[in-house]
């Protein structure tokens, strides 16, 4: 235990050591700051230029590209390429990716291409750019790749260029080993070490005085290199620092020590009283031996031990009646969800802990009025109780004018009746409170400060008469603050789990539900078609080259055509069929109760809603700029096209293959089962689903609608046939 002695010891060495202590580490902090900032400006510097080095090496690379793919001869311009040393191989191959030609001495694999994205790890033999080689109609022939070797040479030009020692990691297998390295043999281990876990672009220190940096791999600099410089810090600067930090604290103890002493000296025979009290003993008395501060404080202490005694009975009865109903409500807020049944022993607990007659939890809802979610002690008595739950406008009686205002009351109420929306009492207190700090709106009050204004509170916690006819006072206020925190932590986590619940299931991007919620509810949806005898019909939809979009506008305007394609399918549904987004441009409409007719409508009313009007988005220049939009959609329908949800899926995934085949911008039903190749299915003229509107499954029924595979609607074909 830390007496009084050591206090004032510990007071003077920080008066006395302090700034001793103080200016050392100043000093320490400061010549480390200034070499960490001059380290991190040179590695900047170097970063930048590596990136600048690379990119120069990718553009000329792109340079042999393309004179090989703009010239007849393939093999004498990619000859000539090499022989310029504009690259180390060109290698030309085919659509089917077979190489029709190939310089010789190629770098090994792998190569890394200079434009795509760059994965975290990995091991890099060779720098590559491709681009596409055309004939003269524009029809795609191959590609071309123009190839430079990672080896130390381009290292140790990369460190002569920047002024830094360059290292190439190597993360092909297991954790990253170093490739190719300037630095010397005895700073690699320090300079991998450090850079194992160090992001791109951050700086950080090694166990041997060297500063590291991550440069890559990133768009435009694909290697993993890391970037190391020595550092300037004076040697032995820390050492002296520490012998005189230690020098001063030991000639600051022994004088603290010694003032202390003489000081603390009449306080021993206080200092032993205390600890008896301390121990239990609330019978120790100190002797009052003078009339100066400590006389003074001999007979407080006395008085004080005196009052203790007689507290302590009650506070232990008190205490242990508060503690078990936290340890209830504690144990009631982590094990459920229930908000009726937490804000039920919210409200009996603070019953009995204020001694109230009766209570209410009342909460916001959407239209400017108070609800009681629980109430205790009105035996019917509430207005408006006998039709419903109890309800409260906003601004109306205490409860109102708290929820409105966001500032708690209580007082007593006077022989006039009581105003509208407040039950018959005599005596009250209400405490609004929000949701817990950092969830709450704008302009919300915090759950245990009532005296600041609110736009709207959560709810409301209210008690009513206190037994014994005495008026509520400041000590029951900060204890129903108390329970109004506990009920804004209640309500806030309820709300939390099902907004967490919905997340799970959507898509973040387009809202749609999300591939788990699709298998699940295409699963119920069959078991239910299944179990009456009904139809569910499900499309798979497809973005007409969606990856064109993605290379040409950038990603941000793809999630924008994402966007606004999910929009336009949710307006085009019935409010009981599911949209989901299955994965990149890949959707799924499920269609309970829907034939093959009723699904090719559908599909008509998507496909014109999706071309009907182009998709605005800002492109890399900054500029607005319409997409034409289309999308194929593949139908299939349980059960005539197969027996399991996954079957229906895959039956309208392959219809939806026939449909980009077909020339996109279209729609196919899948083949029936007992058919083994694609078959027309007729529209009778006439056909209609059952008089009760729903169609049902059987021999003849719900194989209207477009052949399978086979037509859609007139809409004209597209080009080529991926998807």
């Amino acid at each position: 235990m830390l007496t009084l002695r050591g206090r004032l010891t510990a007071a003077f060495l920080a008066v006395a050591f302090g700034p001793v202590l103080l200016g050392a580490v100043f000093v320490a902090s400061t010549v480390t700051a200034v070499d960490r900032s001059r380290a991190t400006e040179r590695l900047a510097v170097a970063a930048t230029a590596v990136r600048t080095s690379i990119d120069a090496l990718c553009q000329q690379l792109r340079a042999a590209a393309d004179a090989v793919a703009l010239t007849a001869d393939h093999a004498g311009a990619a000859t000539q390429a090499v022989s310029r040393g504009l690259a180390a191989a060109v290698l030309v191959t085919d659509v089917t990716g077979r190489v029709s030609h190939a310089t010789p001495d190629a770098p090994p694999a792998p190569w890394r291409d200079c434009a795509a994205p760059q994965p975290p790890g990995g091991s890099v033999s060779a720098l590559v750019v491709r681009v596409e080689l055309r004939d003269t109609a524009g029809m795609t022939l191959g590609t071309v790749a123009a190839a430079q070797p990672v080896d130390p040479a381009l290292i140790a030009r990369l460190a002569a260029v920047t002024g830094v020692a360059v290292t190439l990691l190597d993360g092909a297998s297991g954790p990253a080993q170093v490739a190719h390295t300037t630095e010397s043999a005895g700073g690699r281990d320090a300079v991998l070490a450090a850079a194992a876990s160090l992001p791109d672009g951050r700086v950080s220190g090694t166990t041997d005085g060297r500063y590291v940096r991550r440069a890559g791999p990133t768009t435009g600099q694909p290697l993993p290199l890391v970037l190391s410089v020595p550092s300037n810090q004076p040697p032995g600067l820390h050492a002296v620092l520490v012998a005189v930090v230690l020098l001063a604290a030991l000639l600051g103890v022994a004088a603290a020590w010694r003032l202390a002493r003489v000081t603390t000296r009449p306080l021993v025979e206080l200092a032993g009283a205390v600890d008896r009290v301390a121990a239990g003993d609330l019978t120790a008395r100190v002797p009052v031996r003078s009339g100066d501060e400590i006389g003074r404080l001999a007979v407080a202490f006395n008085r004080m031990t005196r009052e203790t005694g007689g507290y302590l009975a009650a506070l232990a009865s008190s205490r242990d009646q508060l503690r078990g109903h936290l340890a209830v409500l504690g144990d009631t807020l982590a094990s459920t969800h229930d908000l009726q049944r937490i804000l039920r022993l919210i409200l009996h607990s603070a019953l009995a802990a204020t001694g109230a007659r009766a209570g209410a939890v009342l909460l916001t809802e959407p239209g400017g009025v108070l609800v009681a979610q629980c109430t205790e002690g009105f035996d019917g008595r509430w207005p408006g109780a006998g039709a419903g739950a109890p309800t409260v406008p906003l601004g109306g009686g205490v409860v109102g004018t708290v929820a409105a205002t966001g500032q708690p009351r209580r007082g007593r109420v006077g022989p006039a009746p009581a105003e509208p929306g407040d039950p018959p009492c005599r005596t009250y207190i209400a405490v609004p409170f929000a949701a817990p700090a950092g969830r709450g709106e704008p302009g919300s009050i915090s759950a245990a400060d009532g005296d600041t204004p609110a736009e709207l509170a959560l709810g409301v916690l209210a008690l009513y008469d206190r037994l014994g006819g005495e008026e509520f006072d400041d000590d029951d206020l900060i204890t129903l603050r108390t329970f109004a925190g506990h009920a804004a932590v209640a309500v806030d986590n309820v709300r939390v789990h099902e907004e967490n619940q919905r997340l799970s299931l959507t898509d973040p991007l387009t809202g749609l539900w999300n591939y788990r919620y699709l298998r699940e509810s295409l699963r119920r949806e069959v078991e239910r078609a299944s179990r009456f005898g009904r139809m569910v019909s499900v499309l798979v939809l497809d973005l007409d080259r969606f990856k064109t979009v993605n290379d040409t506008y950038g990603h941000a305007a793809g999630d924008t055509v994402l966007a606004e394609f999910a929009r336009r399918v949710r307006g085009e549904i019935r409010e009981v069929d599911l949209a989901f987004r299955q994965g990149g441009e890949e959707f799924v409409v499920l269609l309970p109760e829907t034939d093959a007719r009723g699904a090719t409508i559908v599909a008509e009313r998507l496909g014109a809603a999706v071309r009907g009007a182009p998709v605005v988005v800002v492109g890399h220049t900054g500029v607005r700029e319409p997409i034409q939009v289309t999308v194929s959609i593949g139908i299939a329908v349980f059960p005539d096209h197969a027996d399991t949800g996954p079957q229906v899926l895959q039956a309208a995934d392959e219809a939806l293959y026939a449909a980009k085949a077909a020339g996109r911008d279209t729609w196919r039903v899948a083949s029936a089962r007992e058919a083994s190749v694609t078959r027309e299915m007729p529209v009778p003229p006439a056909a209609r689903s059952p008089s009760d509107g729903l169609p049902r499954a059987g021999p003849g029924t719900g194989r209207t609608g477009p052949p399978g595979g086979a037509s859609s609607g007139p809409h004209p074909p597209g080009r080529g046939h991926g998807r």
